[in-house]
C-alpha cells in the first residue's frame, strides 16, 4: 500500500485547514483481510462537544484533556471564537483552553458559514441568554438519519422565559427579563434537550426541575463539568434531575470521558472481518450493554485496565437487538453491528427505535450481497421489551452472505463507517466516496485503519 498522507484535523488546527477534505475524500479499499492490532480512543465527541460550550458559563479559564481531534469540535471551537472566546492548544496534548472574558454576539451570517452542517449551535442558546440576552441559530444540519426535531429545545428554552422568534434565516432568541427555572417534562428522554436544560438551568434564577431526562455516561459527565463550575444538580431515580440556579460560574478542568461509541464500533469491525482489535482507552461500565450483545452474537472480550480486547469467539450466531436511550443498547451501535450480523448463521432481527431513517446505510451492504430486508413500520415481537414506537422501524439480516466490493457514497457518520467495515469485510475492490463524514466522530480515521493493517489507497 502506497504511503498515506497524515490526516489534518488535530485540535491544534485552525479553522482554515480544517474547512477542506472534510466530505470529498474518496478511498480504494482492497478487501478480505482481518483488522488486527491496537487503536486508542479518546474523549467522547458527545461529550467535548458539550463541555467545551459550557466553557461559555464560566467567568474564568476552563481547561478541557483528551480532546479528540474530529471536524465536529473544530466547529465547535470556531463557534466560539466566532463569539468571542479564546480559544488555545493546551501543554497536554489533546488539550484546549478557553477563555470567555471577551465574548459577544456574533452575526448570524458567521453563525451559518462556521456552524455548516453541525447541531451544535442549538446548545449555545442557554449560555448565550445569559451571557448577552439574545441568540441566534441558523438552519441546522447534522446526519440524515431521520426527522430531529428542535422543538424540545425551543419549547423548554420558552419555559425558562425565553422569546423564540423564527426567521427565513434561522432562529433568534431574547430574554428581556433574564431566564428562572422551570418545571420540565421531556415528551421523550433526548439527550440534545436535556444538554439543553442543563446548560440553561445553571444560571437561571430558582430550581429546575427535569423530568424524562436522558441519562446517557455524557449526560452524567457534563454535569460533573458544570458541577466542577460550581452548578448544583442532583439527580434522583426515574430519570429526575434538580438543577438549583446559581448567580456565578467559574471555569473548569476536566478529561472527558471515553468515548464509548467508537470503541463498540471498532469492536464490531472485529467480528465483522474476524479480527482481534484493542481499544486502547475503552471501560466496561459504560458498555455493559453493548458487552452482553456482542458476547451473544459469538464475539469475545478481554477486560484490560487499560482497554478491551475484541475478536470472535466462535461462529457468529443471530440475535434480536432493540435500540433505546441508555440504558439500553444504543443506535450508534447498531449499523457496526449490522455488518457483522450478515456473517452471522440464522436471521437477526434488529428493531430501531431512536430514529426513522437510519437502516438507509444498508442499501449498500445489499448492493455488496448482503441479504437484509428492511421493514418501515416495524415489525411485532412475542419478546420485545422496548415499547413500540410510531416511527420504528426493523431490519430482518439473514446471513452468512459473503460480501463483494461495490462503489457506494457515505450517507451519514455511523452509516459510513459501516460502509468502510463492509467494504473491508468484502473480497474484491471498494470505491467508497464522501469518507470525509466519518471524520466528524473518527479521531485520525485513516491512521488507524492503517495501524490495523486495512489495505486501502486515497484517491481523490
Amino acid at each position: 500500500m502506497k504511503s498515506l498522507p497524515r490526516e489534518n484535523t488535530s485540535a491544534a488546527s485552525g479553522p482554515e485547514g480544517l474547512s477542506q477534505g472534510m466530505t470529498g475524500d474518496t478511498i480504494l479499499i482492497r478487501g478480505g483481510r482481518p483488522l488486527v492490532g491496537r487503536v486508542d480512543v479518546k474523549g467522547a465527541k458527545n461529550l467535548a462537544t458539550k463541555a467545551m460550550v459550557a466553557s461559555l458559563l464560566g467567568e474564568s479559564v476552563s481547561v478541557l484533556r483528551d480532546v479528540p481531534a474530529i471536524s465536529d469540535v473544530q466547529v465547535v471551537r470556531s463557534l466560539l471564537e466566532v463569539h468571542g472566546v479564546r480559544v488555545d492548544d493546551g501543554e497536554e496534548p489533546g488539550s484546549l483552553v478557553f477563555d470567555p472574558s471577551d465574548a459577544k454576539s456574533a452575526h448570524f451570517e458567521e453563525i451559518d458559514a462556521h456552524a455548516g452542517s453541525s447541531r451544535i449551535p442549538i446548545l449555545f442558546c442557554g449560555p448565550l441568554l445569559h451571557l448577552l440576552g439574545q441568540a441566534f441559530i441558523p438552519d441546522l444540519g447534522g446526519c440524515r438519519i431521520g426527522d430531529r426535531p428542535i422543538n424540545f429545545h425551543l419549547d423548554a428554552l420558552r419555559r425558562f422565559g425565553a422569546i423564540v422568534e423564527k426567521l427565513p434565516s434561522g432562529i433568534r432568541l431574547s430574554a428581556p427579563d433574564g431566564l428562572h427555572g422551570a418545571d420540565i417534562e421531556l415528551p421523550y428522554p433526548s439527550v440534545g434537550a436535556t444538554e439543553q436544560v442543563l446548560l440553561t438551568a445553571v444560571r437561571a434564577k430558582g430550581t429546575t426541575e427535569l423530568r424524562n431526562a436522558a441519562i446517557e455516561p455524557e449526560i452524567m459527565d457534563l454535569i460533573g463539568v458544570l458541577q466542577k463550575m460550581g452548578a448544583i444538580i442532583s439527580y434522583e431515580p426515574n430519570r429526575v434531575i434538580f438543577i438549583e440556579g446559581v448567580d456565578t460560574l467559574t471555569g473548569f478542568d476536566h478529561r472527558s470521558i471515553f468515548d464509548r461509541n467508537e470503541a463498540a464500533s471498532w469492536a464490531s469491525a472485529a467480528l465483522a472481518t474476524d479480527g482481534d482489535i484493542f481499544v486502547g482507552g475503552a471501560r466496561q461500565q459504560d458498555m455493559l450493554t453493548f458487552l452482553n450483545i456482542f458476547r451473544k452474537v459469538g464475539g469475545a472480550f478481554d477486560i484490560q485496565e487499560d482497554g478491551i480486547r475484541f475478536y470472535r469467539g466462535g461462529p457468529l450466531k443471530p440475535v434480536m437487538v432493540e435500540t433505546d436511550v441508555h440504558p439500553g443498547f444504543m443506535t450508534d451501535w447498531q449499523q457496526p453491528l449490522i455488518v457483522a450480523l450478515t456473517q452471522a448463521e440464522g436471521t437477526s432481527v434488529v428493531h430501531e427505535t431512536v430514529y426513522e431513517n437510519r437502516f438507509g446505510f444498508t442499501d449498500a451492504l445489499v448492493k455488496m450481497g448482503a441479504d437484509i430486508v428492511v421493514h418501515k413500520d416495524g415489525l411485532e415481537g412475542e419478546y420485545r421489551r422496548v415499547p413500540r414506537r410510531a416511527l420504528e422501524q426493523a431490519a430482518v439480516i439473514t446471513g452468512p452472505t459473503p460480501l463483494h466490493g461495490a462503489e457506494i457514497v457515505v450517507p451519514d457518520l455511523r452509516g459510513g463507517y459501516s460502509h468502510v467495515i463492509a467494504a473491508l469485510t468484502a473480497q474484491g475492490e471498494s470505491i467508497v466516496h464522501n469518507v470525509g463524514i466519518i471524520r466528524r466522530g473518527y479521531e485520525n480515521f485513516f491512521d488507524k485503519l492503517h495501524a490495523l493493517g486495512a489495505d486501502f489507497d486515497v484517491i481523490g
